[in-house]
């Protein structure tokens, strides 16, 4: 994998991470209720598991799941339904630490939601075909691809995460919290929309 290929893969990497999408809507919530370091196993989480899609989509799992529509209507299917349901939490949320039991998502529930993700299937499908070439070396310029992925994705999804947990400090009024929260929730289920298209 030669350095130009390498900048090209960081900067398409950059721009698909720091977008508004499913992760990025739900780590702004996340840090808005919990603060940023309780969010920090979401965010490893996030980039683990695309880690893992990028290198299954790599050995071909990916084009089995774009040629095949109806496992690729199951993921959507899932994603949804994941994405309504936190929706409904977050419409449901109180002030940052008044649930009792409330918990942000954890690593392994952030990893397992990128394999239900369309944006992180496209996202990696793309980042595969794109920018991993084939022929010789293929394995090694792949696990080079999917670290380079990972280098730029965690501070991108951090982003979001620390924007939430920004404006967690300036929200003292309950009823500006309650609006905040909902309109992360109708934010989150907008994803659905996305997905489903």
């Amino acid at each position: 994998m030669t350095s130009a290929i390498i900048l090209l893969l960081a900067t398409y990497a950059f721009v698909m991470s720091i977008t508004p999408g499913p992760n990025n809507i739900m780590l702004a919530a996340s840090g808005l209720r919990f603060g940023f370091w309780p969010t920090l196993p979401h965010m490893m989480g996030i980039t683990a598991g695309f880690a893992l899609l990028m290198i299954v989509a790599g050995l071909g799992i990916g084009a089995l799941v774009t040629a095949e529509p109806r496992l690729h209507l199951v993921l959507k299917i899932a994603g949804a339904a994941y994405l309504l349901y936190l929706a409904w939490k977050l419409w449901r949320a109180g002030a940052p630490g008044e649930a009792t039991g409330a918990k942000p998502l954890g690593f392994f529930g952030a990893a397992a939601f990128q394999f239900v993700n369309p944006k992180a299937w496209v996202m990696a499908v793309t980042a595969v075909a794109t920018f991993v070439p084939e022929g010789e070396g293929y394995l090694q310029s792949l696990l080079i691809g999917t670290a380079v992925f990972s280098a730029v994705n965690f501070p991108s999804v951090g982003v979001w995460a620390a924007f939430g947990a920004a404006i967690r400090r300036w929200l003292d009024n309950p009823s500006v919290l309650r609006w905040l929260n909902r309109t992360m929730a109708v934010l989150t289920a907008a994803c659905v929309v996305m997905i489903l298209i």
